[in-house]
């Protein structure tokens, strides 16, 4: 509910829709292998990107969102938010924003925070600012180099009607394990949607 200063972890819903979402702070290499895998299973997900990943790759910042995926904001210098100041909070959101905007001609209403890290006064900044503050119930742990197999086994395990998935865009076995748990997903009759 809007009364609690809680972020969103997952959507409640009866219905059988997954939202595949991939931070991105960097590198970039493997932006077009994500693109392709995505768009050959006809998925649109949210990606979470840093301001300063942003400034060094617009190109693929172009590219994802020419792909029809979303674009969301994760802050512009990947700051540890937890115990910052509204001003502070505001400015990282803002600066995130207006890069993301100015590339894509999109508003922006999404934020994650970097680490997954909040209190009260991220989450109360950002709804003031309009931005639904986004986490996640389902960990890839694809940063921890787990194998593709680990990876798909975790998430096929975890997953409920309304959950939102972490990956990463440089984790070192994500792109790997990407047709699995897609394939693994659909067996289980899910449906793929962004964030919004």
């Amino acid at each position: 509910t809007p009364d609690n200063d809680l972020p969103i972890y997952n959507v409640a819903t009866q219905e059988k829709k997954v939202a595949l979402t991939f931070d991105a702070a960097w590198g970039a290499d493997t932006t077009d292998a994500i693109i392709d895998i995505l768009q050959g299973e006809d998925i649109r997900s949210t990606f979470f990107l840093v301001g300063f990943w942003i400034d060094r790759y617009q190109a693929e910042v172009c590219a994802l969102a020419g792909a029809g995926h979303e674009i969301a904001n994760h802050s512009d210098t990947h700051a540890h938010m937890k115990g910052m100041s509204p001003q502070g909070i505001e400015e990282e959101v803002r600066l995130c924003n207006d890069k993301i905007t100015a590339l894509t001609g999109e508003p922006v209403d999404l934020f994650r925070p970097p680490y997954g890290e909040y209190d009260a006064t991220v989450v109360r900044t950002c709804r003031a600012m309009g931005v639904h503050v986004i986490q996640w119930d389902v960990d890839s742990l694809d940063w921890m180099g787990l194998s593709a197999s680990e990876m798909t086994r975790r998430i096929l395990e975890r997953v409920k009607p309304g959950s939102i998935i972490l990956m990463h865009m440089n984790g070192e076995h994500t792109i790997e394990s990407l047709p699995g748990i897609i394939r693994g997903l659909k067996e289980k009759g899910f449906e793929f949607v962004t964030v919004s």
